[in-house]
Order: structure tokens, then sequence, then C-alpha cells
């Protein structure tokens, strides 16, 4: 197999909720902006951008792969999931970069820890307790506070830079009656009375998360947070689901229809301010090579992610593409990583904040300190 990049093309769509994530957001006093998108229980990479071109990928997904053949083809190697058409027109407007074959230095298969490798930027899992977006948030200007919309801050967010927390509740709405009474209450206390204008601020912008059902109004809800001059410029969202050992194929189409309409509802909601934008894509680890015998496929190691946005250098796919033969798999059985995802993150990060691409690989993935990649992955 030749190793290079290959240039993409697409087609555009809407695709339909079929998820609920939970959010979480942080403040930084620039005009670019950052969303991390987690795929949690470890997205299988070879079904969202299939190498079709690799004479292994029928042999190993004589059933799976099947699928692949009405997907949106980018060339002669890659093919694009079906359900995500709105990615594809993101890549046919060369929105969107692809990465294949990437993996964070976690090399094993559980789930909680390669979510903690992830979120932390550790070498091994629970050696850090904070997470490379706090790390991230301290290298903006004023320290900014960071907001998490979920029960807990997310451990990619937890850490120094102070984090609030909302999550919607099934009581019935306070009166702003009842709300005014707290806040005068609280007026004169040097720690609550802060602490509940960020809360009442924070309320009033996201209105009722409780009713923001599905994932394009997830997307939605991101947008309105992060848009304009008082919005929010780094956030997080956490979808799940992605564990698909049995019954792959209705269950995947249905995450990554979920998945396109919340980026597609995420873009339009930004307007003017998604060409500042940079959204990443990933996952935990990939899935098996070859599929098993109930209809889907088990822990693996590489995958694939996205960058998308209107700042990414995109309408290709970049892959290092180390083969599905016998012999090129890892450990004979999962597709072998040949990118790092923390210098991916760092690099895309440094320059998209314009910041150097090796120092915030040092600050951000300190076990790590991967060398950045050479390609420019944000438009200058």
């Amino acid at each position: 197999m030749d190793r290079r990049s290959f240039l993409a093309t697409g087609a555009s769509g809407v695709a339909a909720v079929t998820f609920a994530p939970r959010l979480a957001f942080a403040a930084a006093a620039t005009d670019r902006r950052f969303l991390f998108v987690i795929q949690r229980g470890a997205a299988d990479g070879l079904a969202i951008l299939a190498p079709t071109g690799d004479p292994g990928y029928a042999r190993l997904r004589p059933q799976l792969g099947a699928e692949a053949g009405s997907g949106t083809r980018l060339d002669g190697m890659f093919a694009l999931h079906p359900a995500l058409k709105q990615v594809a027109a993101m890549t046919a407007s060369k929105q969107a970069l692809l990465v294949h074959a990437v993996a964070s230095p976690y090399r094993d298969r559980s789930h909680f820890d390669g979510q903690n490798v992830l979120e932390t930027g550790g070498a091994l899992p629970y050696r850090m307790r904070d997470g490379w977006m706090n790390r991230l948030v301290r290298t903006m200007p004023d320290n900014p506070q960071a907001i998490a919309f979920a029960p807990a801050v997310p451990p990619a967010l937890r850490g120094a830079a102070r984090v609030a927390t909302y999550a919607p509740s099934n009581l019935p709405d306070a009166s702003d009656d009842l709300m005014i009474r707290v806040g005068d209450l609280y007026a004169q206390d040097p720690q609550l009375g802060p602490l509940w204008n960020e809360a009442l601020a924070a309320r009033t912008k996201a209105g009722d998360l409780a009713t923001g059902r599905g994932a394009a109004a997830a997307g939605a809800l991101a947008a309105r947070m992060m848009k304009g001059p008082g919005g929010a410029r780094i956030g997080m969202v956490e979808t799940d689901g992605w564990d698909t050992h049995t019954a792959q194929r209705g269950r995947l189409n249905a995450q990554l229809t979920g998945l396109d309409a919340l980026l597609a509802a995420y873009r339009d909601g930004l307007g003017e301010d998604w060409k500042n934008t940079l959204v990443l894509v990933a996952t935990e680890f990939g899935r098996t090579a070859h599929e098993n015998g109930t209809g889907g496929t088990d822990h693996g190691t590489g995958s694939g992610a996205f960058l998308l946005g209107g700042s990414v250098a995109g309408g290709k796919v970049l892959a290092d593409w180390p083969g599905l033969a016998p012999a090129a798999l890892y450990e004979e059985r999962d597709l072998k990583p040949t990118i790092n995802l923390d210098a991916l993150i760092a690099t895309a990060l440094g320059q998209h904040f314009g910041q150097d691409p090796a120092r915030l690989a040092q600050l951000l993935f300190p076990e790590t300190a991967s060398a950045p990649l050479r390609q420019s992955l944000i438009l200058s």
C-alpha cells in the first residue's frame, strides 16, 4: 500500500436525531472556537471511513463491509459511511479533514482506561488528575472560567481552571420571583454571590436544556452557547453508544445519523462564527479489523478522527495507511495506529490558536510530548 494523503469529495444531505449527548463549555478570550466531540464506547473507524480500496477489507468484513458500497466515495481508497451526508458535504467544501489509523498512547482495550488516557492526556490510565482541555484553557488569556453542562465535569475539563456545572432537572422550573429572592440572599456572600450569578448567566444562555432532546438539539444548543462575542470558546460534547459488539450495521447507522445531525446543527447555528471554529471528533480506541459472529466488532486499537470547521484545511483524508494484510495488523487483529492522536490534537490546536504546537504538546500531554505533525491542518 502506498502511504499518502488522499483527496476527498462529498455530497449534501440532512440526518435525523438518534441520541442525546451531554455538553460542557469553557470561555476563552479569543475569537477562535474549539469543540471536542468524544465518542464513548470505541467507534469503528473501519466502518466510518471504510478502506474499500484495500484488498484485505472485503476479506475481514464480508458482511459489514457491504454497506461501504453505498457510502460517499472519497477516492480510490476510502469511502465515508452513507449516514454521514453532512460530513461528506463539509469534506467536499474543504471544511473537514478525515484522519485514519489514529490512536492515543493507550494500547489495551478497557473503555474506562482508554477514555481516561484520551481525556487526561497521560501515557497510562489514572496517571494524571486533570484533563488536557483544562490545561488548554489555562494557556488562554486571563485563565477563563469553564462550565460543564453535565451532572459532573468530564475528565478532559477537570483541573485547576475553575469549572461550573449545569444539568437539567425534572423538577418544575423555579419562578422568576424565587430566583430574585434567592439572589438577594446570596448577594452579600463573597463566595456564594458570584457563584449564583454565574449559575444564573448559564441558565439564561442555555434555556431549558431538558427540552433539547436529540443530537440536532444538542448541536444547536452548543452553537447558541458558543456564538457571538459573549459566547464560550472551548466546548465539549459527550456522545455514548459506540460499543457495537452485536448488530452493528443498524446501531452504527443510528449513531452516525445522530452525529451528522449534531455537527450540521452546530455549524448552521454558529453562522459567521463557523469560519473561526475547529471541531475534533475522536474515540478512545477502535474496533477489531475482522467482524465477529454476531454481526458486530470487538474492542480494537486504531480508529479514525475528524477535524471539521471553517478554519480547517480540509477536503482530504490524512492517513499513513498501514494496510490490512494479516502481517500488517496490530497484534494480528486490529488496525495498526500510525498517527498519534495527542500529536494530532496539539498540532491542530497550536495552529488554530496561534500557539507553538511543540510547546503546546508539552503543556497538554506532558507525559508523551509527542512531536507535532508536519502537515498544515488549519488555514493560515
